[in-house]
């Protein structure tokens, strides 16, 4: 996989104002606020554990292939276990095969809840039991790691239109005392973002983040390290607050909407799949290799590149800086956290 490092968004405090940063200056924040995960006495080899997010399934109408290529890649890494970060498919019966090669992984397999896993008129409780999650929400520790698993799909109480992006009181509270029932180095993983909440992200992201950086504070250091996440669709690493909000690309595509729809396969393919012409897929599927060194004190993503079928956004319409170009890359990039 060619070396291309995630670009870097730091947030020195929550009130501070974003501040972009290249990647020569990434550098030096990180080396200035190393993020360890380093615990005393660390040993044994590092942790490997495979992450896809936004197959969507019900939209790619290669969505198995895309699959298998991720599964097949872990199986060569000898993954430690893999997670995927939801808009995975729905649970029906056409959905099967989907779902069948994703067990064909030998280790462990977890799932984190996305907004579309319900599109059809199907609750949660439909996906997490068709899926055998063992709860909405939920967490596990493996190799002296504790990971946590969040649902980013409440209905607030205000809520009037579209898609629900929320934390309950009853989640946040379960949250807390997850947080404070473990003394391992932490992870989270989440569908929607926790620091983007006013652009799709979960709606109270900052209180969830709160939580995180309590934690942190409760035990005078870097419990919680990372909280990853999935659904927008974007290749970045941001910080906040000294813990880490990697972003994992979607493995087949960028959504464009009406006013850039363009056939990019077949008109076969896309009466098959009518919503294809609404993106902008990636030829290959693209996903992560996260390797967490406690005896070294890093985390580190190798990510797979791809590259666009069919024009850019850019080349149908407006320039790059409306896109954000930066961040809509066909692939997941690199990065490592240095030991500090």
């Amino acid at each position: 996989m060619p070396i291309v490092m995630h670009p870097i968004l730091s947030y020195p405090t929550r009130r501070g104002a974003l501040k972009r940063l290249g990647l020569a200056s990434a550098s030096t924040v990180l080396a200035t606020l190393p993020i360890r995960v380093t615990e005393a006495g660390a040993t044994g080899k590092p942790l490997r554990f495979g992450i896809i997010a936004d197959v969507h399934k019900d939209i790619m109408h290669d969505a198995d292939e895309r699959l298998r290529v991720f599964t097949n890649h872990m199986k060569k890494a000898d993954a430690d276990f893999i997670i995927q970060m939801g808009d995975f498919c729905v649970p029906k019966e056409a959905n099967k095969g989907f779902l069948d090669i994703w067990n064909s992984f030998p280790g462990a397999r977890y799932h984190v809840l996305g907004n579309h896993d319900t599109d059809g008129g199907y609750q949660r409780e439909d996906t997490v039991t068709w899926w055998k999650m063992p709860a909405r929400y939920y967490s596990f520790d493996r190799s002296g790691v504790h990971f946590v698993v969040l649902d980013g799909n409440d209905r607030p109480m205000d809520h009037k239109s579209g898609y629900p992006r929320f934390m309950a009181d009853d989640q946040l509270a379960w949250l807390r005392k997850d947080l404070a029932s473990t003394e391992l180095p932490t992870m989270i993983f989440v569908h929607q973002s926790l620091e983007r909440p006013n652009k799709g992200g979960v709606q109270n992201g900052d209180a969830v983040r709160a939580i995180l950086e309590q934690a942190n504070a409760d035990s005078g250091r870097r419990k919680v390290v990372a909280c990853f996440s999935g659904h927008h669709h974007r290749d970045y690493v941001r910080q906040i607050n000294d813990i880490v909000y990697p972003q994992i690309n979607s493995a087949s595509y960028h959504w464009v909407g009406r006013d850039f729809r363009h056939v990019r396969y077949s008109a076969e393919i896309d009466k098959k799949y009518p919503y294809i012409k609404y993106t902008v897929p990636y030829k290959e599927p693209v996903f992560g290799l996260v390797t967490v060194d406690r005896a070294k004190g890093f985390l580190s993503i190798e990510g797979r590149r791809s590259s666009f079928v069919g024009p850019t956004p850019w080349e149908i319409g407006r320039d790059q800086a409306f896109w954000d170009a930066d961040t809509l890359t066909a692939g997941v990039s690199n990065w490592k956290m240095p030991a500090g």
